[in-house]
């Protein structure tokens, strides 16, 4: 496929690389500092981009003008934005995930299952670890795994805790650290009397977010316009 990548940085540029060895043709890499070199460039089949949500403008108008799809990875996403991607998905096909690591996506499913087993009677705490250049704090999948942990808003979302907070409430504790080069890290913490259960999702590198984007350019191919995710893409 004729792949444009969004975004020019790191991940754009492993983004390309991996397209390519994989037998893609990458016709450019674009941000919105490059905008004055789209119309020169051979038109995409599909977008890429996991680079910043201010690019988010050019590409909904660059996939409605050209008819191609969407790969869609960044986050930080205000729920304008978020409507926005819904809208154009009435019309192109649009594959947009917080996390395309294809183990974050099986942990959320392992936790859709043990989620309404110890709620009831286990605390829970999550624990997101990311590298210190991250833009957005708690990151976009722990955000979705806060959906499935607190899916009917029954518990208060405690972001971090400072001072004499006295004994937890019916809450789960969300944290954030930063630091180094951590690729990413996410941990569901449920503390129960005497016992505890973690589930844990460490990523070591940014390989394989690119890997699980490229799987979905795959599973995008000849499909009807709609708003896809890592769901579909495990239980294709």
């Amino acid at each position: 496929m004729k792949i444009l990548v969004g975004g020019t940085g790191k991940m754009g540029q492993l983004i390309a690389s991996t397209a390519i060895a994989q037998g893609h043709t990458v016709v450019g890499m674009m941000d919105a500092f490059h905008l004055d070199e789209l119309p020169g460039m051979e038109k995409a089949d599909i977008i890429v981009d996991f680079s910043h949500r201010d690019n988010l403008p050019w590409i909904c108008e660059y996939v409605t003008r050209n008819d191609c799809s969407l790969v869609y990875g960044t986050t930080g996403l205000n729920d304008q934005m978020k409507e926005k991607l819904y809208i154009l998905s009435k019309t192109h096909p649009v594959f947009f995930a917080a996390n395309f690591s294809y183990g974050v996506a099986v942990l959320q499913e392992l936790l859709k299952v043990a989620t309404p087993l110890l709620k009831d009677s286990f605390d829970i705490e999550l624990v997101e670890t990311h590298h210190n250049q991250k833009q957005d704090a708690p990151s976009g999948t722990a955000k979705a795994i806060l959906e499935i942990l607190n899916e009917g808003k029954n518990f208060e979302e405690v972001y971090g805790r400072e001072g004499m907070t006295g004994a937890r409430g019916k809450e789960i504790g969300v944290h954030a650290l930063r630091g180094g080069t951590e690729a990413g890290e996410h941990t569901v913490h449920f503390f129960g009397n005497h016992e505890s259960i973690t589930i844990t999702h460490h990523a070591d590198n940014r390989q394989i977010f690119v890997d699980g984007a490229m799987r979905a350019v795959a599973f995008l191919e000849d499909k009807e316009p709609g708003l896809y995710n890592m769901r579909d893409l495990l239980f294709k």
